[in-house]
């Protein structure tokens, strides 16, 4: 394969990420925002336009966020400290 056919296969999967992207981010504006961040989803249009490119961008993770339902668990040192405290 040739270097112009890898590039062209770089840019087509890039597009292909992007496109799949922007269809979830239309998705996550919508309906999923309020699955996982009751707080984010009340929020302004003004908001939810500045948070497009990164849902774009991390859509994967994103996705799995929405697909569980709720807010991610917090995993900080006290927490962990009270967990071996026994409390």
């Amino acid at each position: 394969m040739t270097a112009a056919g890898i590039a062209t296969w770089v840019v087509r999967a890039g597009a292909a990420y992007a496109g799949i992207g922007l269809v979830f981010a239309a998705y996550l504006l919508a309906r999923g925002l309020a699955r996982f961040d009751a707080a984010a989803a009340q929020a302004g249009w003004g908001f939810k336009l500045l948070i497009v490119p990164g849902a774009v961008a991390l859509w994967p993770l994103l996705w799995r966020r929405v697909r569980a339902g709720g807010p991610a668990p917090e995993r900080n040192a006290h927490d962990r400290g009270a967990a071996r405290a026994g409390r």
